[in-house]
């Protein structure tokens, strides 16, 4: 045999061993040793990755989990049942919340939303038509009814009804919040499950132009706030309402002329 050819094979032999001997004192005094209960964790999670908890994926709420920043009840996929698995496998108690629900603050459809005089022609989904012509609509605060808040919904709790508005299947939902995060007006929103009274609008225009728009839009006539002791505050031309200081048998309801807002029947979705 060549001597050239000896001395290749003997020099990349001795390499291969040099480089084998690192990578093995390597992985013995780097190697980091996970705690076997953050996989046991994740096998307890849906494994659904939403993001709903805050975290990058189940994964990654697992490791939180197992660190001590985040709490059982922090899954709002999971539900009971998963928040009770991870609680006995932690050791510790499993809390109790109200799962936070998203609301489609928005009721300016095909029906009560007045459209553009030109009419858009090309892609219909939300994240296109309010970069091309801001959406069909003369409100520029409202619903653009392009669906994209239902194509996220890894669930399929939600649908586009007839009146081009987004619907919520209460069933279904998770409380996720995928949906709000995908909404470019941010006409969805994440409240907790036993809230019952909203502004369903977002329009900061004045109260001439609202009326203009869509008949169902706030108008920005303040008299759900006046004797609200600060319930309901006006910011922008818009009711805005202060839960924390909110007490229903201040407010005139009954006065509001586009019924922008209302009480509706909402069930407590409590985990014990």
């Amino acid at each position: 045999m060549d001597t050239t050819i000896i001395i290749a094979i003997m020099t990349m032999g001795g390499l291969g061993f040099v480089f084998a001997s690192g990578l093995a004192f390597a992985d013995k005094k780097l190697r980091v040793e996970e705690n076997p209960l953050i996989g046991k964790i994740n096998d307890a999670l849906p494994n659904a990755n939403c993001g709903g908890c805050g975290c990058a994926g189940c994964f990654d709420f697992a490791v939180k989990l197992v660190e001590g920043n985040a709490k059982p009840n922090g899954c709002p996929v999971g539900g009971e049942e998963t928040t009770q698995s991870i609680a006995e496998l932690l050791g510790v108690d499993k809390g109790s919340i109200i799962k936070n629900v998203p609301v489609v603050l928005c009721r300016g459809g095909n029906k009560e939303a007045v459209n553009k005089n030109t009419q858009y022609i090309g892609p219909t989904d939300c994240k296109t038509a309010i970069h091309v012509s801001g959406g069909d609509k003369l409100c520029l605060y409202g619903c653009l009814g392009g669906g994209d808040c239902v194509s996220v919904c890894q669930f399929k709790a939600m649908y586009m009804n007839e009146n081009g508005l987004p619907e919520i299947i209460n069933e279904f939902c998770t409380g996720c919040g995928m949906c709000a995060k995908a909404c470019l007006r941010n006409v969805i929103e994440m409240h907790p499950s036993n809230r019952n009274v909203f502004i369903f609008c977002k329009n900061e225009d004045d109260p001439k132009r609202s009326k203009e728009v869509c008949s169902v839009s706030c108008i920005g006539c303040g008299i759900c706030a006046k004797k609200s002791d600060g319930g309901i505050e006006m910011v922008n031309n818009l009711a805005i309402i202060n839960y924390d200081k909110l007490d229903l048998t201040k407010i005139a309801i009954d006065k509001c002329s586009t019924r922008a807002i209302e009480v509706i029947n909402s069930k407590s979705i409590m985990v014990n």
